[in-house]
């Protein structure tokens, strides 16, 4: 099997001609009307980009592109012909696969047997058909091989790989299907840089090659590094289409939220107060050597480093999920002895996981529930809790985080991604901390609630005077928001840097280059 099989001139002479097209697409579900007279399409070989805030409906159309759902009304063309998908199988079978975020694969199961699960190539065996376990691991290596991955052993189990290889492995289990149309689900969200640049080279060689790929993705530099075309959707509905080399990231914005966004990173100034997190020589290799900064009343201080430098491990020790070896943790000039998340929590600290989806929320569970689940004596009583105090808790949160929701009962699993994060945010407010560590943020959020939530943060640091520890993958952010950048490499702090003095390449050189203590300045 070969991915060059249909990349012949046809593709070429037919490339302005829409391969997938939908009509008038609607969706409802109940209390939501999902899709409202929605339109796309995406032509041969080209990268067409889907975007829009969380809730916008761009997850909804592409489950009705791949079979998860049926549209109520509309219609889906491929190659001009009208079609219905029942099902993933069938869209599989007319030429679309998805990779969405949460890959799908059996980490137990070899790198080969994950490319070929349901298709494997089979010989006959004592007159039974069986699997051809050679035949299988070559035209897997042969499938990697044509899109220039030779790191990979196909009969590696995918439980050992990281995540950037797990969906390099998704990319050829569905060219293995004989994709025509690849749609990529915010395929960065989990990557390092270096994947992301690998990503890309395999994005570009399969447009190349004539594979239409839909590319949705709330990095808007992505959109113009890699797409042709545009579409834009909100609450719903279709907004419109362009062309990237005619557009510019600020429309892209406008029509994302209906409005336009003067200022991304709202950053108030902050009467910086007296230190209230100090940690001294905390230790917990591989990833946390020897590390000491301080965090003061009203300041927010930036975390940046590449993946894997040990920001987030620093901060699980800092909170306990991981317990220092040895070091001091000093809050407001006390030392206090940390080993466990609830003591952290004692002692006045939060903790906005990397992952809210497993670390932050109890998605199943309610607005309401997951709001007091870190204050539960506040809202109980002889080990019942009282129901109305856990829906006023609720509703102060959703007012005063400006969250999106039916009401405190709403099912957090309902609420967009922005939303979600909000309701992992308030459920700390909910127990008035001193220190709020913060681990990517606004990671797989949409631009507009991205300026909600670093507004909030400005807000919590200057008015309420807290403590604000956040780590971030993004330059960007921790440049428009930090008061002071610490950086991280293989577990060591290697710089320090005031506001004032921080630009992008300082910080992007101390990140990677070992003259990085020289480059800081700060005699670390």
């Amino acid at each position: 099997m070969t991915i060059t099989r249909a990349f012949a001139p046809y593709w070429i002479e037919r490339m302005n001609d829409a391969l997938l097209e939908l009509r008038g697409i609607d969706k409802h579900f109940p209390g939501v009307h999902a899709l409202k007279d929605a339109q796309f399409d995406v032509r041969r070989g080209e990268v067409h980009a889907l975007i829009g805030e969380n809730g916008a409906g761009k997850s909804t159309m592409i489950k009705i592109v791949s079979g998860v759902y049926q549209p109520d009304t509309g219609e889906i063309l491929l190659d001009g012909r009208r079609v219905a998908f029942n099902n993933p199988r069938e869209a599989h079978a007319a030429g679309i696969a998805t990779i969405y975020q949460e890959l799908g694969l059996y980490p137990e199961l070899s790198v080969a047997e994950n490319i070929f699960m349901g298709h494997a190539p089979t010989m006959k065996r004592f007159g039974f058909q069986a699997i051809d376990w050679e035949e299988m691991e070559r035209q897997a290596a042969a499938l990697l091989a044509e899109l220039n991955i030779d790191n990979l052993d196909v009969s590696e189990k995918v439980g050992t790989l990281n995540v950037g290889n797990r969906q390099r492995v998704e990319i050829a289990k569905a060219l293995s299907l004989d994709a025509q149309i690849l749609i990529m689900d915010e395929p960065t969200a989990a990557l390092s840089e270096s994947d992301v640049e690998q990503l890309f080279s395999i994005v570009r060689l399969l447009r190349e090659r004539g594979v239409s790929i839909i590319y949705i993705s709330h990095r808007l530099n992505e959109v113009f590094e890699l797409a042709d075309r545009v579409t834009v959707l909100r609450d719903g509905e279709y907004i419109g289409t362009q062309d990237v080399r005619a557009t510019n990231e600020a429309e892209l914005i406008s029509m994302m939220v209906g409005r336009t966004i003067e200022n991304l990173f709202p950053k108030q100034t902050a009467k910086i107060g007296d230190v209230v997190l100090e940690v001294r020589n905390l230790n917990r290799p591989p990833l946390t050597r020897d590390i000491s900064f301080s965090v003061r009343a009203g300041e927010i201080v930036g975390f940046a480093g590449l993946v894997g430098s040990g920001r987030s491990e620093t901060a699980q020790v800092v909170f306990g999920v991981l317990p220092a070896e040895s070091g001091e943790i000093l809050l407001e000039g006390r030392p206090v002895k940390i080993s466990r998340p609830s003591e952290a929590v004692d002692h006045g600290i939060g903790y906005v996981p990397e992952d809210r989806g497993h670390q932050g929320l109890i998605r199943e569970m309610t607005i309401r529930e997951n709001n007091s689940m870190a204050v539960l004596e506040l809202v109980s009583k002889n080990t019942f809790i009282s129901r109305a105090k856990e829906r006023a808790l609720a509703n102060h949160s959703i007012r005063q985080l400006s969250i999106r929701a039916t009401g405190p009962d709403q099912i957090t699993n309902k609420l967009s991604g922005g939303n979600q994060q909000k309701v992992v945010v308030s459920k700390w407010l909910a127990s008035s901390p001193k220190v709020l560590i913060m681990d990517e943020p606004t990671r797989g959020v949409d631009v507009g609630a991205k300026a909600e939530i670093h507004r909030l943060m400005s807000q919590l640091a200057a008015e309420q005077g807290l403590a604000i520890l956040m780590i971030s993958s993004e330059l960007p952010e921790i440049l428009g928001m930090s008061d002071r950048i610490l950086v991280m490499r293989e577990g060591r702090l290697v710089g320090e840097f005031s506001r004032a003095e921080a630009t992008q390449e300082l910080i992007a050189h101390a990140m990677m280059s070992e003259e990085a203590r020289q480059a800081a300045g700060a005699g670390l």
